[in-house]
């Protein structure tokens, strides 16, 4: 039935339209004359004088008929009858308001080149205001009375809804589920704090409150579920929604934060709230005209392409128009995934898909030889911390040995950017991880005296959602019914989402300077036992959190700076930059991989302390 009554209206919308914009000209124009003349009398005369002070109705019907005729030719050519813009939209008033425009002025010239004034002189330009009254209000009421009307499908089991937010993103989203043949959701209101939106309406709703309401709108309203339409918000408002929302048991919807929209806000967007809404959405500006000067028509390479942070890095890095972007890893169906990710399909056969491992000095050669690229990002590595505690010599050969043939393939083809991605755990390293990373931060710096190119590195914690991250551990501990195990009661780590962590990532590689690392500001500690339980609030489940203590390699609390190092931002708010002492690749060369598991860990922890004590007293080694 409504399909049908959309057809007849879009098929009757031309003629509906045509005589109503016909019939306002000539009741303008009627209007126009007997508020001039102070009279609603008529007389059936052609001109002004001839009336006696009546209004002379041929008159109004020859210029009002001349009016209306070439309003239709004008509306015609520029199509506002054949549904240009939205019905009653700025758009369409706007065109509507200049088809008026050049119809009163037509009108008036045939009005003063008549053999006598047919109508006063300035009815044609006040009939144009009241013309636009009387087509523009009908216009209006069928938008508040029909297009925002929604029957419901007598099959439709629609839920409830109070939207957070009744900004841009509350407004598309309350639109879209509007117009949703699925009619799963059904809004009630919205909730802000802005006391200025205090009477704002949209499409029948209303603001029926700030945030902290929330609970008493629910009950008031019906509504079961709140969705946070805020796409800017920080971590601390949808944390500060989620507890409302938790206390009066309502569900709780978001829609993706900004950095992760790439398309117009809908009904579909609305998804499940998830840990890293909570722990990531930091606002970060970035520069891109900096970036775009880096990456765009460059060749640039990416290793380890297929991880967590190397696929995202691909992603970003291809919005920015590379002249090519070489994707290398040593997992096949991870660049199979990751091709698929950016180019809907898996074109494997392509020249930039590249299966090699680092690990290889001289399949790096031939990949860089073969490709030369102008920008490298080094993001391949081996980063488990309690495995690599067993298997340092796996740790070496990747993290130390892996990155210094990249390092020497790089420079040999005379990059232009080489960023070699590094972790926290290289601060004061007490790990196989940390130490490794930190050695590699010393041979990226010691590439840094090549006389081409510039070589640095960039440090951050932990980032959300990756392949390891803790929380993909208690969401799986969480669905098995728990326990949910956490290290110790204080333990803290730097927490940032992927998307949040590559922007920052490329900004750093557009700003280093040769030698540095460059540290990315992660916010604040978060407690880990607190991520727990609010996960666990989160599945409205009964699950006991386990203590385990510390493991060997684990620290209770990260640090971002190693000592010695000074907190500087000279470029950018959120990265700091530190000097790296510079470690000889003959150094990294002599640490016997082949030794035992005790010996290897003896070795780089050694060489590490070594790039400690120069970094505190500001030398090379």
């Amino acid at each position: 039935m409504r399909n049908q009554a959309v057809r007849l209206s879009r098929h009757l919308r031309i003629p509906v339209l045509v005589s109503l914009d016909v019939t306002a000209w000539l009741f303008a124009m009627y209007l126009a004359v007997a508020f001039r003349l102070e009279t609603v009398m008529v007389a059936p005369e052609v001109t002004v004088g001839s009336a006696n002070g009546h209004v002379p109705l041929y008159g109004v019907l020859i210029v009002g008929g001349v009016a209306a005729l070439t309003h239709v030719l004008i509306a015609w050519a520029v199509r506002l009858h054949q549904g240009r813009s939205a019905l009653a939209s700025f758009e369409e008033t706007f065109v509507l308001f200049s088809v008026l425009v050049g119809s009163s002025v037509v009108a008036s010239a045939v009005n003063f080149l008549a053999d006598g004034p047919l109508l006063p002189r300035t009815t044609p330009i006040t009939a144009l205001f009241i013309a636009l009254l009387l087509c523009v209000w009908p216009r209006g009421l069928w938008r508040v009375l029909v297009l925002q009307s929604r029957p419901v499908r007598p099959d439709a089991v629609q839920t409830p809804v109070v939207i957070a937010g009744a900004g841009e993103g509350g407004r598309q989203l309350v639109q879209s589920m509007h117009r949703d043949a699925h009619q799963q959701w059904r809004p009630v209101g919205f909730v802000d704090d802005d006391r200025q939106k205090k009477h704002f309406r949209f499409r029948g709703l209303s603001v029926l409150g700030a945030i902290d309401q929330l609970g008493k709108v629910a009950q008031r309203t019906g509504a079961t579920t709140v969705i946070a339409a805020i796409p800017s918000a920080s971590a601390e408002l949808i944390g500060r929604i989620n507890e409302i929302a938790l206390e009066h048991d309502l569900d709780i919807k978001v829609l993706p934060s900004v950095n992760e929209m790439f398309s117009a806000i809908s009904a579909s967007s609305v998804r499940d709230l998830a840990p890293e809404d909570l722990l990531g959405r930091h606002q970060i500006k970035t520069d891109l005209q900096a970036i775009s000067h880096t990456l765009t028509g460059k060749r640039v390479l990416v290793t380890g392409a297929g991880g967590s942070i190397g696929s995202e890095l691909c992603r970003q890095i291809s919005r920015f128009d590379p002249a090519a972007l070489v994707m290398v890893d040593r997992d096949e169906s991870a660049l199979h995934s990751l091709m698929l990710s950016i180019h809907g399909r898996a074109d494997l056969e392509s020249q930039d898909v590249v299966l090699a491992n680092i690990r290889e000095a001289d399949r790096m050669r031939e990949v860089f030889e073969t490709h030369r690229p102008e920008v490298v990002f080094h993001a391949a590595a081996l980063k488990h911390v309690n495995m690599l505690e067993g298997h340092a010599a796996e740790a070496v050969k990747t993290n130390v040995l892996g990155t210094l043939n990249v390092l020497q393939a790089a420079e040999e083809v005379g990059v232009e950017r080489f960023v070699n991605i590094s972790t926290d755990k290289a601060a004061d390293p007490i790990n196989v991880l940390g130490y490794t990373k930190r050695i590699a931060e010393g041979l990226t710096a010691a590439f840094a005296e090549s006389p081409t190119g510039t070589f640095l590195s960039v440090r951050f914690g932990n980032v959300l959602g990756t392949n390891g991250s803790v929380l993909r551990t208690f969401a799986a501990q969480i669905a098995a019914g728990g326990p949910v195990t956490v290290t110790h009661p204080d333990v803290t780590r730097y927490f940032m989402t992927v998307d949040e962590a590559v922007q920052l990532v490329i900004q750093a590689a557009a700003i280093g300077r040769d030698g540095e690392a460059l540290v990315l500001d992660m916010g604040e500690a978060v407690n880990i036992a607190d991520v727990a339980r609010q996960m666990i609030e989160q599945s409205r489940d009964t699950i006991d959190i386990a203590y385990t203590g510390l493991k060997p390699g684990e620290k209770m609390h990260e640090v971002l700076f190693a000592t010695g190092e000074s907190d500087v931002r000279s470029v950018h708010p959120l990265v700091s930059h530190v000097s790296v002492p510079a470690i000889s690749h003959r150094d990294a060369l002599h640490l016997a991989v082949g030794d035992s598991n005790v010996s290897v860990v003896s070795a780089v922890t050694a060489l590490s302390d070594r790039m400690s004590v120069a970094n505190h007293e500001n030398v090379d080694l």
